[in-house]
């Protein structure tokens, strides 16, 4: 179904309107200042329900679970047996997140410079549903309560909110679901006792809980009141045909390898939730946005545990799901059984995002002087991949990606990435940048999305067409790829020049960088084969070397990727867009021309516009106009060097609008 069908079954209500992950769930980053302040999640708990888990990242301060059910004037600790402590004037439900009511109390939510991360799920069959509910003193050992999840749940987590209790959790993959249970706050592993969830497994509809033996139970013989949080199972109902899942609950076997196992989801996660159930071990939360990074550490936080957040080589995500690279029996012991909970990444596609500027983003003329470096710059859309130029005076461009925990590779050398972290992805829609103490700072913002971009980090095996995932979904149109953990030269494939789906060709020189040279054909080196789902490793790979790879396609009226003939005069290049392109990109294939990239930020204007090149450190040129506005697009002027509008000669193109 196309976009635009969608669009209109939403606007008038009809099953066809597909929900995301995106709409329902969101990982959030910001930095307290002790003062009102609103956290925009884009999530609705006032309106729809659900639950907000907030914790503190840069010190040991509590979690600060508020749900929906209970009301936001009462938060519970995931470390503590306690009742929920009830302030009314703290925090405060919004439609797309929530506003902290003032500064620092004893809820840990603002404090002053302090990190947090604020996990948000909404309530959605076959996703994630709360509710609270009385047991009555006495009652059958097999009390059963109701819930609107729609499937069988995949995980449950039930606290008394009356009184003092722990929190008990069910998970479908215990070795006996109905009697097993294991704690949130608590490092112990799982425990056995019949009939623990009640006489029957939990349905679409209900569950059970068992109310004798009160002491060691999560309800118990007296009337109390309980809140449950509900997590789905494999429900195949999101997404623009409602045929994928957004979540997932499973087990797995550690080997104590750093192979460890690969477990397919058959979505890549953004969010994790691991617990060790056969020893005393901490349970651990894994998200994207504070960083899973490939070959690198990974941020953790313990829902049983106080503790700020801490970084360790635990695992690295793939396009279907993850593999364990940790060697020790927090998340990878050997013959050790695990739980997990997944989250799906976001994947709406690029054309039901309500703003170009919420794809990709330009942010100019940022300070960086050694009294700012380092300084957090908002952008428009959520940050998966920056481009950036630190200085506009003679640098060269950087390419960053959250997978790469912030580290950095150069665009005109074939250096690995830089060992210390070059950009900071510690927020949302914001980054911090650490390259150096100049005067200003130029960057491109790119948000995954399918459709129109997409970041994949593997490492090379030993057979030459070993297929790598990726997420685009859709065949890419082009792709640039750079070893990681050695010097090799940039490769850039085009299929616009390759003649289709097969990585015939691609532009690289001996020296490294982006090249200026013209595009080469029947050259395998790159890959074989691209698909929507995946490529294959070319004649160039490398057994156990780290990779990174940009995939790029045209979407219609944000993005195109296309060639053009030079004409030598005025040349104008329809893209679709309506109000002309916001980045323009060109390189001669042809022949030998460097890549040329403009922006709106710094002027696409009828006169002179500065430019960029991505195979040079040289500073911006200013004083020439080789590219004029256009509504659907851009125009190449007829002052134009060869390098850009020579009669006759072929261009290969990218523009965002």
């Amino acid at each position: 179904m196309s976009s635009s069908a969608l669009k209109l079954l939403a606007a008038s209500g009809a099953k066809g309107s597909a929900t995301y992950v995106d709409d329902v769930f969101s990982t959030t980053l910001y930095t307290g200042d002790n003062s009102t302040q609103t956290v925009t999640t884009g999530i609705d708990v006032l309106g729809e329900g659900g639950l907000i888990w907030v914790k503190a990242r840069s010190f040991a301060g509590g979690h600060n679970l508020i749900d929906s059910a209970q009301g936001s004037s009462y938060n519970l600790d995931s470390t503590s047996v306690n009742a929920p402590a009830n302030n009314s004037t703290q925090f405060t439900f919004l439609n797309n997140g929530y506003r902290i009511n003032g500064g620092s109390t004893a809820w840990d939510l603002n404090q002053n410079n302090q990190d947090y991360c604020a996990w948000s799920w909404q309530k959605q069959p076959g996703f994630f549903d709360v509710v609270t509910f009385e047991a009555p003193a006495n009652a059958d050992d097999d009390f059963r309560v109701s819930h609107n999840l729609g499937t069988v749940p995949g995980m449950i987590i039930v606290k008394s909110v009356d009184a003092t209790g722990d929190w008990y959790v069910y998970h479908r993959s215990f070795s006996a679901p109905r009697n097993d249970s294991v704690k949130l706050n608590s490092n112990g592993a799982s425990a056995a006792s019949g009939d623990f969830w009640g006489e029957s497994n939990p349905t679409a509809t209900d569950f059970g809980v068992q109310v004798r033996n009160f002491a060691t139970r999560p309800v118990t013989t007296g009337a109390g009141t309980y809140v449950a949080y509900l997590f789905a199972h494999d429900a195949q109902e999101f997404g623009t045909d409602e045929d994928e899942a957004i979540i997932k609950c499973g087990t797995y076997t550690g080997n104590g390898s750093s192979t460890g196992p690969i477990i397919d989801l058959g979505f890549e996660p953004q969010w994790l939730l691991i617990k060790n159930i056969d020893d005393a071990r901490d349970w651990v939360i894994l998200d994207s946005m504070r960083g899973i990074v490939t070959g690198g550490n990974d941020e953790r936080l313990l829902p049983n545990s106080n503790d700020s957040e801490s970084g360790d080589t635990l695992l690295d995500l793939t396009s279907t799901g993850f593999q364990l690279t940790y060697t020790g029996d927090q998340v990878n012991g050997n013959g050790e059984n695990y739980i997990y909970v997944a989250i799906r990444r976001p994947f709406k596609p690029a054309e039901e995002f309500a703003a170009t500027t919420d794809l990709f983003g330009i942010v100019n003329s940022i300070p960086a002087n050694s009294a700012n470096n380092g300084t957090v710059i908002s952008t428009s859309n959520q940050i998966d991949m920056m481009m950036g130029v630190p200085a506009l005076n003679g640098y060269a461009s950087y390419v960053s990606s959250r997978f790469q925990g912030g580290k950095a590779t150069r665009t005109q050398n074939p250096n690995a990435e830089f060992g210390s972290p070059q950009f900071y992805f510690d927020y949302t829609k914001a980054f911090k940048q650490g390259i150096g103490n100049d005067t200003d700072f130029l960057g491109y913002t790119f948000t995954r999305a399918p459709g129109f971009f997409d970041v994949v980090a593997y490492t090379g095996s030993a057979t030459q067409n070993t297929e790598v995932k990726h997420n685009l979904g859709v065949v890419p149109e082009m792709v640039w790829r750079k070893k990681r953990n050695g010097s090799q030269q940039w490769y850039v494939w085009a299929s616009a020049l390759a003649g289709g789906q097969v990585f015939n060709g691609n532009f690289y020189t001996s020296s490294g960088g982006f090249s200026s040279g013209q595009y080469y054909t029947g050259d395998t080196q790159f890959a074989y084969s691209i698909t929507a789902t995946a490529f294959t490793q070319g004649a160039l790979y490398q057994t156990s070397n780290t990779y990174i790879a940009y995939l790029f396609a045209s979407v219609d009226g944000i993005s195109k990727i296309g060639t053009y003939t030079g004409t030598g005069n005025d040349l104008n290049v329809a893209c679709g867009f309506s109000a002309g392109a916001r980045l323009v990109m060109i390189k001669r294939t042809d022949a030998a021309g460097d890549w040329y990239y403009w922006d709106s930020a710094r002027g696409i204007i009828a006169g002179n516009d500065p430019y960029l090149l991505l195979n040079s450190d040289a500073a911006q040129v200013t004083n020439t106009d080789y590219i004029d506005p256009l509504a659907s697009g851009f125009t190449v002027t007829s002052s134009a060097p060869v390098a850009l509008n020579a009669s006759g000669g072929t261009y290969l193109f990218y523009a965002i609008a």
